[in-house]
C-alpha cells in the first residue's frame, strides 16, 4: 500500500506557485521557459503519482488496462521530468547552449530508451504490469533510477564545467541545492517506496531555484510594471548571434533636471506611467526601463519605427499626471540595429546607452540611428577598454624611449617616456585610441603613474650617461596634472629608486592651462619637490605669450603641425614664434623632424633640440639601450 499523505499538500503548495508564476510578466528566455515546464511537469508527475497508487491500492475497483494505462503514463512523466530538471541547470550555466543536434540526441536517448521501455512493459513486463494480484514491478525496474541518476551526473558535471558563469555566489549554492535535494529524494524513494516522499524533495528543489532564479522582483522595476537592465542584459545574452528584434530606445530628455523639478516621488511616478503607457501600447514588443528615463523597446524586424516614434511623441504632448502633480517632459529617440556578428551583450548595450546620450541631446523626433558601423566602433572601443584594464592591473603598461637630439652637434641629450599597450592578439594600440579611454574612465592616473615608476625603474637599473642621457621627459594628461597629492605621489616613486627629480621632466599640454592659479600652484609645488617642466605641443591650444611668461617651464616643445607647416610653407610666424620663446629664456624643441632638410632648417631657426622619426620612432627599453650605449 502506498501512503499519499506526504503527496498531497506537496501538489497543493505547487498549484500555488504555478498560479502566482503567471501573476507577474516574465521575461521571454529559455530559463523561465524550461522553469515553467518543470512545474508543470512536476504538478502531472504529481497527479498522475498520486491517481496510479490509488488505483494500485484498490485494483479490484478498476480495469486492469486503465490502472496500467495510468501506470505507464507516470513512469514517463517521471522520466520527463528528470530531463527538464537537467535542461533548467543547462538554462541557468549555458544561455549560450550552441550544441548540434546529435549531442542533444545522444544526451536524450537514455530518456528516449526508458520511455520506449514504459510504453512496451505491458507485453514485456520489465518495467511493471498489472494481473489479477495488482500492481507489480518488473525486473528492470530500477531503470527508473538509473535514467534519474544519470541526469543527476550530468547536471553535477554541467555544474563544475561551468559554475563561474554564475556571478553571483547565491546563485551558485542554490543550484548546488537544487541538486543535491534532487538526489536526496531520489534515495529516499529507493530507501522508502512506498511513502511517496520524492515529490516533496521536488518541491523543495524546485522552492529553492525559485527564490534564487526566478522571484520575479529581481528582473521587474517601476512596481512590476516592466523590465529592469539585468533582464536586458539577459534576453541580449542569450540572443546573441540570431537576434530576430530591432531596438527603439525613448529617453526623457534632460532627466535629472526634470527629478529637481517635478521632485523623486513625483518623477518616479511619472515612470510608472510611462512604463505602463509603453507596455500597453506595443503589446507584441518587450520593453526595458534601462535607468535614468531610458526604455528599450525589442520589437519585431518588420515594426514601422517612424509610426512608434510619433505614436510616443504624440503622448508626450500631453501631461502625465502623477501624485497630483501634471508633469510635462520630453523625449528623444534611437534605433538599433543589432547584427547577428556581434557577440558581445557589453558591445550592445554600451552601443544602446551611446545611442540615448545622443539622443537626449536632440530636440527632433527623428531618432537616432545605430548601424553596424557605430556598433562596430563600440566593439573596438570595448576591446581598447578591456586591453588598457589588463594592462594597468597586470603592471604590463609597456614604456617605449624616444630619443631628443641636441640641435648643435647631433647627439641624444634625452628621450622622452612614451606609453604602449598591446591588444590580446599582442599588436600594439596607439595611444592616440587608448589614451582618451584612460582619460574618460578614470584610469589615466594609474597609467601615468605605472609609466613613471617604470622610468624610474629604467634609469636606476641604466647607465644614461654611458647613452648620454641627461633627463628623460613623462607626459602628465591634464586629468593627473589636477591632482593635488601629485607631487608627493611622485617625489616618492623617485625616491623608491633613488632617482633625482631634477632628472625628470614632466611634459604638460595647453589643455592643463585652464585654469592660471591652479597651473602655477600646481607646478610651484612640484618644482619643491625638484621637478622640471616642459610645455609640450604648443601651437595647438590657446596659450599666449603673456601667459607663457607666468610659467616656470624650462622648455617649449613646437607641435609637429607647426613645424611641417613651416617646412612645407615657410613664413614668419614660426621664426618670430622662436625668436620670442629665445628672449623669454625658454629652451625649444622641435617636433616631427621627419629628414635632413626639416632638422637643418629648424636649426637655422634657433631650435635647441630636435625630435622625430628621422632620428628613431619609439622603441622598448631595451632597444634603446642596446641603440644607444656608447661601446
Amino acid at each position: 500500500m502506498w501512503n499519499l499523505s506526504f503527496a498531497i499538500p506537496a501538489l497543493l503548495i505547487l498549484l500555488v506557485i504555478l498560479a502566482f508564476y503567471f501573476s507577474l510578466p516574465r521575461l521571454t528566455v529559455r530559463r523561465n521557459r524550461v522553469f515553467l515546464q518543470m512545474v508543470i511537469i512536476e504538478t502531472i508527475v504529481m497527479i498522475s503519482d498520486l491517481v496510479s497508487s490509488h488505483m494500485d491500492n484498490n485494483y479490484q475497483d478498476y480495469d486492469n488496462w486503465l490502472i496500467t494505462l495510468l501506470n505507464m503514463f507516470f513512469f514517463i512523466a517521471f522520466y520527463t521530468r528528470s530531463l527538464i530538471m537537467y535542461a533548467f541547470n543547462v538554462s541557468v550555466l549555458d544561455k549560450r547552449k550552441n550544441d548540434s543536434a546529435m549531442v542533444v540526441q545522444l544526451v536524450r536517448t537514455p530518456y528516449y530508451f526508458s520511455v520506449l521501455m514504459a510504453l512496451f512493459s505491458p507485453f514485456t513486463r520489465l518495467v511493471f504490469y498489472i494481473d489479477d494480484t495488482g500492481y507489480h514491478s518488473g525486473s528492470l525496474y530500477n531503470i527508473l533510477y538509473m535514467c534519474a541518476f544519470f541526469y543527476l551526473i550530468l547536471s553535477y558535471l554541467l555544474f563544475v564545467v561551468k559554475r563561474n558563469n554564475l556571478k553571483r555566489k547565491r546563485e551558485r549554492y542554490c543550484l548546488f541545492l537544487y541538486n543535491f535535494i534532487v538526489a536526496t529524494g531520489l534515495i529516499v524513494r529507493i530507501l522508502l517506496p512506498r511513502m511517496l516522499l520524492m515529490d516533496t524533495f521536488v518541491l523543495m528543489a524546485i522552492v529553492a531555484v525559485y527564490l534564487a532564479f526566478e522571484n520575479p522582483e529581481y528582473s521587474l522595476e517601476l512596481r512590476g510594471a516592466i523590465f529592469n537592465s539585468r533582464a536586458l542584459r539577459e534576453y541580449i545574452e542569450e540572443n546573441i548571434g540570431h537576434f530576430k528584434h530591432r531596438c527603439l530606445g525613448v529617453t526623457v530628455h534632460k532627466y535629472h533636471e526634470m527629478r529637481d523639478i517635478y521632485g523623486t516621488k513625483q518623477m518616479d511616478e511619472g515612470l510608472f506611467l510611462i512604463a505602463r503607457y509603453l507596455t500597453r501600447t506595443f503589446k507584441g514588443c518587450n520593453v526595458f526601463y534601462y535607468r535614468r528615463g531610458r526604455y528599450i523597446i525589442l520589437c519585431p524586424k518588420d515594426s514601422d519605427f517612424r509610426k512608434m516614434c510619433e505614436t510616443v511623441a504624440e503622448r508626450f504632448k500631453k501631461a502625465w499626471r502623477a501624485e497630483g502633480v501634471e508633469l510635462y517632459l520630453d523625449v528623444g529617440f534611437a534605433t538599433i540595429e543589432i547584427s547577428n556578428d556581434i557577440d558581445s551583450s557589453d558591445i550592445i548595450l554600451n552601443t544602446i546607452a551611446s545611442a540615448l546620450v545622443m539622443a537626449d541631446n536632440m530636440d527632433s523626433i527623428v531618432p537616432v540611428e545605430i548601424t553596424d558601423t557605430e556598433i562596430l566602433q563600440t566593439e573596438r572601443e570595448t576591446s581598447v577598454k578591456r586591453s588598457l584594464e589588463a594592462a594597468i592591473e597586470n603592471k604590463a603598461v609597456e614604456v617605449f624611449l624616444q630619443p631628443l637630439i641636441s640641435a648643435e652637434d647631433g647627439t641624444v641629450v634625452g628621450a622622452e617616456a612614451l606609453s604602449r599597450i598591446r591588444d590580446p592578439q599582442g599588436k600594439i594600440i596607439p595611444p592616440s585610441i587608448f589614451i582618451p579611454i584612460a582619460e574618460n574612465n578614470g584610469r589615466i592616473n594609474e597609467l601615468g603613474e605605472q609609466v613613471f615608476e617604470k622610468t624610474c625603474e629604467f634609469m636606476k637599473e641604466n647607465d644614461l650617461e654611458a647613452m648620454g642621457v641627461r633627463w628623460i621627459n613623462v607626459n602628465l594628461s591634464p586629468v593627473q596634472f589636477m591632482r593635488s597629492d601629485l607631487g608627493e605621489r611622485y617625489a616618492s616613486i623617485a625616491a623608491k629608486y633613488g632617482v633625482n627629480p631634477g632628472m625628470i621632466h614632466l611634459e604638460i599640454t595647453e589643455d592643463s592651462m585652464i585654469d592660471d592659479n591652479f597651473l602655477q600652484k600646481q607646478i610651484q609645488a612640484m618644482e619643491g619637490k625638484g621637478f622640471k617642466f616642459v610645455l609640450d605641443d604648443y601651437g595647438t591650444g590657446y596659450s599666449n605669450l603673456s601667459r607663457l611668461k607666468k610659467c616656470p617651464f624650462i622648455n617649449i616643445k613646437l607641435d609637429m603641425g607647426l613645424v611641417w607647416a613651416y617646412c612645407k610653407e615657410p613664413d614668419a610666424i614660426l621664426p618670430n614664434m622662436i625668436n620670442a620663446f629665445r628672449s623669454m629664456n625658454f629652451g625649444i624643441t622641435s617636433e616631427g623632424i621627419e629628414d635632413e632638410n626639416m632638422a637643418e632648417e629648424m636649426r637655422r631657426l634657433g631650435c635647441d633640440f630636435l625630435q622625430g622619426f628621422y632620428y628613431s620612432k619609439p622603441i622598448p627599453m631595451d632597444e634603446f639601450v642596446r641603440k644607444y650605449s656608447k661601446a
